[in-house]
């Protein structure tokens, strides 16, 4: 899609473990660039360098920044929304939380990895109370990087600034069972109508 073309702009960060041409990545591109969102992806400085460890949030909050003032400068006038897959969310929220993005209306996350797996915890949304955006959380309710009782306290938290949104029976990367009667489709496109509506009333 042809950035003139489009609504809204969405600054789309990678998961820690795939790049910006993950087939999950290019999917949900696609999906939103069908309902009038454009997307902006890119790659962190480790993935470039083909490094398997995720850079330190300060480089990665850097990469984010970066990002945002590149997809400001080619989609001029066009409403940016930032955040992305799992870590590439995380650092995006961060980022926002110590200084706000120049430009950012809100912030959505595709699976936000509240704590790794095994160990709950929330401390990893304590800079969340810092966003000043309002915030889609679009989550699995078997994902294993976020306890779904634990998530529901966050959000709550946040009050008005965040929305979420449940896939029934999704884990992390949004996979559902086969008794569902849900193919990955399905799934995608609830996803991307979810952004859809929230990002016209954000």
């Amino acid at each position: 899609m042809a950035k003139t073309d489009a609504r809204f702009l969405y600054v789309f960060a990678h998961g820690a473990g795939a790049g910006m041409n993950h087939p999950f990545m290019q999917r949900a591109a696609e999906a939103l660039e069908a309902r009038g969102i454009a997307t902006h992806r890119f790659d962190f400085p480790y993935m470039q360098a083909k490094k398997s460890r995720p850079d330190p949030p300060a480089i990665a909050e850097d990469a984010v920044r970066k990002a945002v003032a590149e997809a400001a400068r080619t989609a001029p006038g066009l409403p940016i929304f930032a955040g992305g897959k799992s870590f590439g969310g995380r650092m995006t929220s961060q980022a926002q939380a110590s200084q706000p993005i120049p430009g950012v209306r809100g912030l959505i996350f595709f699976g936000f990895p509240l704590h790794p797996p095994g160990r709950p915890s929330t401390t990893r949304a304590d800079h969340l109370t810092s966003v000043d955006v309002p915030m889609l959380f679009l989550q699995g309710t078997r994902d294993e990087f976020a306890q779904l009782d634990l998530l529901r306290e966050v959000v709550g938290r946040l009050a008005d600034r965040a929305t979420l949104h449940l896939i029934e029976e999704g884990n992390h990367s949004f996979k559902v069972p086969k008794r569902t009667g849900k193919s990955e489709s399905d799934v995608m496109n609830e996803l991307a109508d979810t952004i859809q509506q929230w990002a016209s009333h954000a």
